[in-house]
């Protein structure tokens, strides 16, 4: 798949199959990671990989959006040095995710509100602050589940705003050339 029709055709999916990810494909969704940009190539991320379903289900208690957690093939816990890196987090979660969708893998980034907990179900000590939890997982073949149906009824009729709508040229508020 092209890098334009990845990004494009990219959604977050939150129900999974029961199928698991071979080693090699995880491999290079966490190459994708480790070879994102970053401020004066700093590359202050640290990744933890999730895959026992016991963990998986401790983490799904984490945060008010986390239960798919629970029945994702893998998670990957983003951690960076500092919150100035969140952005750099970002670009490392956003290459993961397109990556694993050119393989086939969906995903579904999400914050872990629960710092103290998550940090417990990790193991992580104080320092590093955990940027965000990927749920990576083949899309269940019946489709989307129920979280996902509700939220699209919510949602139905937003759509992606119009690029007319969101472009400024040379100064705000000039939409034209």
């Amino acid at each position: 798949m092209d890098a334009y029709r990845c990004i494009v055709s990219k959604r977050d999916l939150r129900t999974y199959a029961d199928r698991v990810i071979p080693r090699e494909t995880l491999a290079r969704i966490l190459e994708a990671g480790r070879r994102s940009g970053s401020s004066r190539n700093r590359q202050p991320w640290q990744f933890i990989v999730v895959t026992d379903r016991d963990q998986l289900a401790r983490l799904s208690r984490t945060g008010r959006f986390t239960t798919h957690l629970a029945t994702a093939a893998v998670v990957v816990a983003v951690l960076v040095d500092a919150t100035r890196d969140l952005f750099d987090a970002g670009r490392c979660a956003q290459n993961m995710m397109l990556a694993a969708w050119s393989f086939g893998v969906a995903s579904c980034p999400t914050i872990l509100q629960h710092d103290a907990e998550a940090r417990a179900v990790l193991g992580v000590p104080t320092g590093p602050v955990i940027a965000t939890a990927i749920a990576f997982g083949y899309p269940h073949p019946a489709g989307r589940g129920p979280i996902e149906r509700l939220a699209l009824r919510v949602l139905t009729g937003r759509g992606r705003k119009p690029l007319t709508d969101l472009v400024h040229w040379n100064r705000y508020g000039q939409r034209a050339v």
